[in-house]
């Protein structure tokens, strides 16, 4: 069962190398990484696409995280409430005839063509899994020469205010 676990870092040399390391010796695949620092450069935060074969087993992955040095907080948000998004540039091989053609096709995915070549065309596409494979999927057709991903980023999403709530901040 595929898991997504964010954790916070202290933005430092090796921190990945470390992470990932510790993840490969107790034999749990990453199936995607993203990393990058925050709104306060000395912490990055990385979100992972970890495949378990359990809940026992995504219990341990966060214990063992949580005992390196460099890591701040770590989560596990799969069943939390949550935006995601990954990047894909899909470089599709496409005639001068061919290009008004895929531009239709990309158009209602919010895509872009972002680098027109002799023979190809470069798609940018950005959105959950399930946009970005149904897209994939519709290009395969005409030949994908090219196809990189960032892998998915996610944030829980923020708390809703009830009107109750509302009403409270009004009149206050």
């Amino acid at each position: 069962m595929k898991r997504i676990i964010t954790a916070t870092v202290n933005n430092s040399s090796g921190v990945l190398n470390r992470v990932t390391g510790m993840l490969a010796r107790r034999n749990y695949n990453i199936e995607s990484i993203t990393v990058g620092h925050t709104e306060n450069p000395a912490i990055s935060r990385m979100t992972f696409v970890v495949v378990v074969d359990n809940q026992r087993s995504i219990e341990q992955v966060i214990k063992q995280l949580n005992k390196q040095i460099d890591v701040l907080k770590v989560s596990d948000i799969t069943d939390e409430s949550i935006m995601s998004r990954e990047l894909v540039l899909i470089k599709v091989f496409s005639c001068p005839q061919q290009r008004a053609e895929i531009a239709a096709v990309i158009n209602p995915f919010r895509a872009t063509i972002i680098d027109v070549g002799k023979e190809s065309v470069t798609v940018q596409v950005t959105g959950d899994q399930q946009k970005v494979e149904a897209l994939i999927d519709l290009l395969h057709p005409y030949g994908i020469k090219e196809l990189a991903r960032t892998g998915i980023t996610a944030v829980k999403r923020g708390h809703k205010v009830t009107n109750a709530e509302e009403r409270v901040v009004l009149i206050n």
